[in-house]
This record gives C-alpha cells, sequence and structure tokens, in this order.
C-alpha cells in the first residue's frame, strides 16, 4: 500500500510535506494535551471554560474580518508561479498582504470595543473584560500570518512551518509549566498562550519576507498592483467568497464554547472545551492535509491533470478516514479512564460529548478536502452557499436545543453539520470534476 502510494509523484510530495507538518503536529499535540492538562488542573473547570472562551473570541472576532488571503495567495501565487509571471505573483502577495494587514487592525479595534460585552454576556463576569482585550493583541502579531503562511505553502516550506508550529508550543508549555509550578493563576496562563502565538506570528511573518526576497529579489515590495488589474473582479470574487464562508463557518464550526457560554454558562463550556480537545485528537494527522494537499491540486488543476487530480483525494480519504476510525474506537474504550487519570473526575462529564463529536470528525476527516477542492475547481461561492444554510439550521438549533440540553446539544450540532456540509460539498465537487473531464 505504501509503495503504491510513493509511486506517484504527487503523493509522495503530498505525503513528505503532510509528514513535516505532521511530525509538529504531533510534537505540538503532545505538547498542547500537557499544557491543557496542567490549565485544566491550574483553573479547574469554570476557569478553563473562560480560557477557552476568552481565546475563541479573539479567534471568531480575527477570522470574522479576515479573508483568507492564505487561500488566495495560494491559488493565484501558484498560477502566476507556474507561468513565470513573477511581476503578478509578487504583486498579489503584496496586495493580500496589505488587505490582511486592514483586516487585523479592524479585528483588533472591535476586540477591545466588544470585550466589555463579551465578558458580560459569554463571561458573566464584566471584570473580565480586560482579560478579552489583553489576549486581542496577539491579532497584531498576526498581522500577515495568513498570507505569509500561504506564500510558505506553495513553495513547499512546510519544514520552516512545522519548526515554527514546535518552537510556538514549546514556549507556550514552559511558561505554563513555570505558572503551574508556582501555582500561579489566570493571567498567568493567559500570558503563555499569548507569547507562544505571538512568538509563531512573527516567525511566520519573517520567514515569508525571507522567502518572497529570495524568489523575487530585494524589491518586489515596490511591484505596482496596476498589474492584477485585468484579474482585479475575479481575485475580489475569490477573496469576497472565501470571507463570507469563512464567516459562516464561524457560526457553523468556529463559535462553540461562545455558544455554549452564552446559553448556558462557563462551567458547560469548561466540559465542552475538554471534549473538543479530545476530539482534535482525531485531527491531529489530517489537519496538515489540506494545507500541503491544496497546492497540489490547484497546480493540477491549472494544468487539467484531472486523473491526478482525483488519485490524490481518494488516496488521502483512505489515509485520514482510517486513521480517526482508529483514533476514535480507541477513544470510545479509553476515553473515561484518560479524562479521569490526567484531567481528574470533576471532568468526566465531557465524555459523552466526545463520543458525539468523534462520529463528525470522522466524515469531515475523511473528505477533508472538500472544501480545498471546489475553491481549486473553481467554485470558491459554493462553500459559502452551503454554510449559510447551515448556519441558519445551526443557530435556530442552538436557541431551541443548548437552552434546554446544553453542550451535549452543541455536540450534537456540530457533528450534524460536518455531515450534511461535507456530503454536500463532495457531490457537488464530484459532478463538477465529471464535467470538467468531459471538456
Amino acid at each position: 500500500m505504501k509503495a503504491a502510494l510513493l509511486e506517484n509523484p504527487l503523493i509522495a510530495r503530498v505525503i513528505k510535506n503532510s509528514g513535516y507538518l505532521f511530525s509538529a503536529t504531533g510534537i505540538t499535540a503532545v505538547i498542547s494535551m500537557v499544557q491543557g492538562i496542567l490549565a485544566a488542573r491550574l483553573l479547574g473547570v469554570e476557569g478553563f471554560g473562560i480560557l477557552g472562551t476568552i481565546t475563541m473570541f479573539t479567534s471568531v472576532v480575527n477570522k470574522f474580518a479576515s479573508f483568507r488571503m492564505g487561500e488566495l495567495v495560494i491559488k493565484y501565487v501558484g498560477q502566476y508561479t507556474e507561468t513565470e509571471d513573477t511581476a503578478r505573483a509578487s504583486a498579489l502577495f503584496k496586495a493580500a498582504a496589505i488587505a490582511e494587514m486592514g483586516a487585523s487592525i479592524l479585528a483588533f479595534i472591535l476586540i477591545w470595543l466588544l470585550s466589555p460585552l463579551a465578558a458580560r454576556y459569554f463571561g458573566k463576569d464584566i471584570s473580565l473584560a480586560h482579560w478579552f482585550a489583553l489576549y486581542g493583541l496577539i491579532v497584531i502579531a498576526n498581522l500577515i500570518a495568513e498570507s505569509s503562511t500561504g506564500l510558505l505553502q506553495i513553495f513547499d516550506r512546510f519544514r520552516r512551518m512545522a519548526a515554527l508550529s514546535v518552537v510556538q508550543s514549546l514556549v507556550t508549555l514552559a511558561i505554563i509549566t513555570y505558572v503551574y509550578i508556582q501555582q500561579g493563576g489566570f493571567a498567568g496562563v493567559l500570558a503563555a498562550y499569548i507569547a507562544g502565538k505571538t512568538i509563531g506570528a512573527l516567525g511566520l511573518t519573517i520567514a515569508a519576507i525571507i522567502e518572497a526576497t529570495r524568489r523575487w529579489g530585494k524589491g518586489w515590495w515596490n511591484t505596482s498592483l496596476k498589474v492584477l488589474r485585468p484579474q482585479g473582479r475575479e481575485l475580489a470574487h475569490f477573496a469576497i467568497s472565501t470571507n463570507i464562508s469563512a464567516s459562516l463557518s464561524l457560526i457553523n464550526k468556529d463559535s462553540e464554547l461562545l455558544w455554549v457560554s452564552l446559553l448556558r454558562n462557563p462551567l458547560e463550556a469548561g466540559y465542552y472545551k475538554l471534549a473538543l480537545a479530545l476530539a482534535n485528537m482525531a485531527q491531529m494527522p489530517v489537519s496538515p492535509l489540506p494545507q500541503a494537499t491544496y497546492p497540489e491540486i490547484s497546480r493540477e488543476v491549472a494544468r487539467k491533470n484531472w486523473g491526478n487530480v482525483r488519485f490524490i483525494l481518494k488516496r488521502g480519504s483512505l489515509l485520514a478516514g482510517g486513521y480517526t476510525l482508529a483514533i476514535s474506537l480507541g477513544l470510545l474504550v479509553l476515553g473515561r479512564p484518560l479524562i479521569r487519570t490526567l484531567y481528574t473526575p470533576e471532568y468526566l462529564p465531557a465524555f459523552p460529548a466526545l463520543l458525539i463529536l468523534l462520529a463528525g470528525f470522522l466524515v469531515a476527516n475523511t473528505f477533508y478536502w472538500n472544501r480545498i477542492a471546489l475553491l481549486a475547481i473553481g467554485h470558491p461561492d459554493f462553500p459559502a452557499k452551503v454554510n449559510m444554510a447551515l448556519a441558519v439550521m445551526k443557530v435556530i438549533g442552538m436557541l431551541l436545543l443548548v437552552p434546554r440540553f446544553g453542550f451535549l446539544a452543541s455536540a450534537a450540532l456540530l457533528a450534524g453539520s460536518y455531515l450534511i456540509g461535507v456530503t454536500v460539498s463532495v457531490i457537488k465537487f464530484r459532478l463538477s470534476l465529471a464535467k470538467k473531464e468531459m471538456v
């Protein structure tokens, strides 16, 4: 099986690049798990829930303002690189970076303005407002992190990205360990997360600027944006579509703790945060695959090598689905003892939510490529339409079910949104690919 996979150079490259990221993801997952154990024991269930709510609030606001510039860079810098159009490639990265800077500054302002409301309605304590505002500083550190990540991906700098990820996690762990030994409090744990994420984001930015200079020369930043004018409408459509899709995804997938905190309380958010963290073990080797696969799919779509596109996606699904099934069965058997031993028995109510989430992750991971494949094949607006429909259903479900059934209802709604959204997207991609092949 392994030999067959590696016979295809595309799959070999995807596996190699995924391997760099997976190695980093594996290391960072272990580190993050230790971080989570220390933080959970130190803060208690409610404090752990507040920590998750603060970090997720900042992430949601940042993603709301974001235009997913990494995806724009991968698709179009990749295309321009294929045709050796260095002027447009450098101009596109410059435009993406400028747009992302503006979005990041806007996100930072929104976080500071909304922090009192966030503390009141999500944290259930207005005195937490300064913590919400303080954590918002990581948005400034991530000024052009998305664009930088996209550039490093398109030029296969996955090893560099992996190293930065590990460094970020080690810094966070070192500080949290010190805080734990000193029996510190909430401020120390939050400072650890801020320091780690700041170092990781700045590292990505510096690495991308170095790579851009190496590829396009020292004067690449002076490239005129006018060279992009003929494709201006297409670029704007792609950026807006991915932004809408990402914004709607905030409701469907990326704001779980906020809903639970708003409609229930930080205690249940603490249980749910742990369930999400353990369920993410199923995504550990899968999460790097979209980053490694998207550049390869984009290149093959540009070359109209439809057979290679199918081959990459089929093999990717076999690998991702097989792993997820195995880890899900493992957590089914060992989940309770794991929670009881590592996190203390007070976190055991998180276990049922973990099982519900794993059912959704099994589908989402098996077809991890559903969104990036649609972007590559020229349907950036379809994920937005799917997310719009799911968002409406999810909001209605949240308002009706979470106040009554708590975080278990939130877990069920998340798993259901994965099942519906992925299924519809995969069907759309298969139909679109079939049409492309007939041309």
